[in-house]
């Protein structure tokens, strides 16, 4: 298991990063338990270990489990104690909302410590600081990252079933579609949470009914002191379709504004996704890449061209290759990406229906398209394995590990596999721009 693990590590670490520190510890997983203990040969290397390498590699081991385990640490020797000889306590290592929306993979300008700095707080459940808690800005500013960054990390201290997050689209189906329109056991079913997380709240301008509905949810919220989180595109203050009790109540709390990533977060957010991919850009080449393009995702896409160019056309790409892929590239407006967006494209490549990949038909073929697609939902959007596999009518989480590893194996010497799955992120990252 720690081989396999290791090689799930290089695809964001290098090998001798690898042989620093985390070749020198021995790691113990249960899958029958559910329980991860990670035992380091010395208590300094404890220390060194949780001020430096920590949280990222909790991200990545929970992105290699999936769903359900808890990390304790111990020192060679100590009898599970933690780096200080205190009584370790056992921590979570879910990601439900996705391995990607995390506090660290959070890039920040000096504009945006503030809002970052209150997320976290907000993240703390031993009290409640700031309710609601309202994130504001542009398209491309991070808002959505934010929010599922702040569940990701309740969740690693709260059963994930005590959180809801969604947009107005989900609210509404909950409403109309789970319960039919019964107002009061939809009501119910909000009021059983203890947190609530609303993503894009300009979508509430298309469903006016539910404004008071959000009224009733946000006070039975408040009177019991359940945190809510909101993100709203543009500052809340430009709402005027809100109804004027909704919007009162939102401006109770602490409200943040984040400033879209500037030249330099943007050349970071670069330098990273090449490192990642291994793809050995030039200063200049990054520099243009971050003046050129200001939203995260496109800057993704383009990454993933020139990575997918740099693999199957020539290796050695000049500056005339580089400058042809950009140039067959407009950033258009932002569109969300969607798990019915991916299963929907792959679905197509394969010449059949979205449902027979949600469906439990197992003949080879759909069988094969139904892996990718998980897989794709898996590696673009980093939805938990539970979570997939609900979004694919209802496998089990197991089901959906299996396939995902299946074709994490298989692509690695199928190169037609590997080619289309470039293809259909490429056409998935950019959907807008086709």
């Amino acid at each position: 298991m720690k081989e396999a693990l290791r090689n799930h590590l290089l695809n964001s670490c290098s090998d001798s990063e690898l042989a620093r520190w985390f070749d020198p510890i021995n790691i113990d997983i249960s899958e029958k338990n559910g329980e991860v203990v990670v035992t380091f040969p010395h208590a300094f290397f404890g220390q060194w270990f949780k001020s430096s390498i920590q949280d990222r590699f909790e991200e990545q081991l929970g992105q290699f489990l999936g769903s359900g385990f808890s990390i304790s640490y111990s020192n060679n020797g100590s009898n599970h104690t933690s780096v200080q000889e205190q009584p370790v306590s056992v921590k979570k290592i879910d990601f439900p909302f996705g391995h990607n929306f995390t506090f660290e993979n959070f890039l920040i300008g000096k504009k945006n410590y503030f809002p970052l700095a209150s997320a976290k707080e907000v993240a703390r459940v031993e009290n409640i600081s700031f309710n609601p808690f309202v994130i504001c800005g542009k398209s491309g500013s991070g808002k959505s990252h934010l929010l599922k960054a702040i569940a990701n990390e309740v969740c690693k201290k709260v059963d994930r079933e005590k959180v809801f997050l969604g947009n107005v689209d989900d609210v509404q189906n909950i409403y109309s579609v789970r319960f039919g329109g019964d107002i009061m056991r939809a009501r119910n079913y909000f009021f059983d949470f203890e947190y609530f997380f609303l993503d894009d709240l300009r979508q509430i301008k298309k469903y006016e009914h539910l404004q008071q509905e959000l009224i009733s949810i946000f006070n039975n919220f408040y009177e019991h002191g359940k945190q809510m989180v909101f993100s709203c595109t543009d500052k809340l203050a430009s709402y005027d379709f809100l109804n004027k009790n909704l919007k009162s109540r939102l401006e109770w709390g602490l409200i943040v504004t984040l400033k879209r990533p500037d030249l330099e977060i943007r050349a970071k957010y670069v330098q990273k996704q090449c490192k990642l991919k291994k793809l050995p850009l030039s200063k200049d080449q990054i520099l243009t890449l971050s003046q050129r393009f200001q939203d995260f995702r496109y800057l993704q896409g383009i990454i993933i061209k020139l990575s997918a160019f740099r693999e199957l056309v020539r290796k050695n790409m000049d500056d005339r290759d580089f400058e042809h892929i950009l140039s067959n590239t407009e950033e258009k407006a932002d569109e969300t990406l969607t798990p019915e967006y991916v299963i929907e494209s792959v679905a197509s490549h394969f010449n059949l229906k979205p449902s027979d990949l949600t469906g439990s038909k197992r003949h080879k073929m759909t069988a094969h398209a139904r892996q990718v697609a998980m897989y794709l939902c898996r590696e673009l959007l980093g939805i938990s394995y539970p979570a997939l596999g609900r979004t694919f009518g209802g496998k089990d989480h197991s089901t959906v590990l299996y396939s995902v590893k299946k074709i994490q194996e298989l692509q690695r010497d199928d190169r037609v596999l590997k080619r289309l799955l470039i293809d259909l992120k490429n056409k998935c990252l950019l959907r807008v721009s086709n």
